[in-house]
């Protein structure tokens, strides 16, 4: 697909499924990873439900147990969403690719509801330290759309990394070198960068993988 008929394509479908703005609630301790990256293997010491909380009763009791992420970690809310980083390291990330899903922590559960079907998906390995895509939703974002994902053995039927998306490959790149990449990203505290990405910011990272060629 071009830069122009994605970028045609992408605006059009945000137009129909704009960024949510909604606020999400009460507190969970989430660790980041040597503090550098937002990365999967963060821990949550929140008591997980079994139950999907997709369904209409008890979701605001149960969201009140997370918390949205800080306004550093999210686009502007005049920007609109034009793609996601997920992340992974060496252990986690064949079992992304053999389930086809995607998945982070419980504080991303609301950023990650805003993800709809088509959307440019970028795969972040904090193993390797490289960018992989480029990938696409095949699903919206949701909650525990597998909760047998990762799962969390102190608590059975809930995934470790329940804000989720199924995906699927749209062209397998080579892999970006952190020095390609990061220089299109916008960072926070230091080498820490947002996982929700803005339109220019997906079109330079597509840009980056097809000048990287096919794997």
């Amino acid at each position: 697909m071009s830069k122009s008929n994605f970028r045609n394509g992408l605006y059009n479908m945000n137009a129909a499924y704009p960024k949510s703005n909604a606020n999400v609630m009460g507190n969970v301790n989430v660790n980041k990873h040597n503090g550098n990256h937002n990365n999967k293997e963060l821990s949550s010491n929140s008591n997980n439900s079994n139950t999907n909380n997709e369904n209409t009763g008890g979701n605001s009791a149960m969201d009140k147990r997370f918390k949205t992420l800080p306004a550093s970690e999210t686009l502007p809310r005049n920007e609109v969403l034009g793609g996601y980083i997920f992340v992974c390291n060496n252990d986690t990330m064949q079992e992304d690719l053999k389930r086809q899903l995607f998945g982070l922590p419980p504080r991303y559960r609301d950023s990650v509801r805003a993800i709809t079907p088509g959307l440019p998906l970028f795969l972040y390995n904090y193993t390797t330290h490289q960018l992989h895509g480029i990938f696409e939703a095949a699903s919206f974002g949701g909650s525990n759309i597998d909760p047998t994902a990762w799962e969390d053995k102190k608590c059975k039927g809930e995934s470790r990394f329940p804000a989720q998306v199924r995906i699927r490959v749209r062209n397998l790149c080579k892999a970006l070198e952190e020095d390609a990449f990061r220089p299109v990203l916008h960072h926070y505290d230091g080498p820490k960068f947002r996982l929700e990405l803005s339109v220019p910011e997906t079109l330079d990272l597509l840009d980056l993988c097809e000048q990287a060629g096919r794997q």
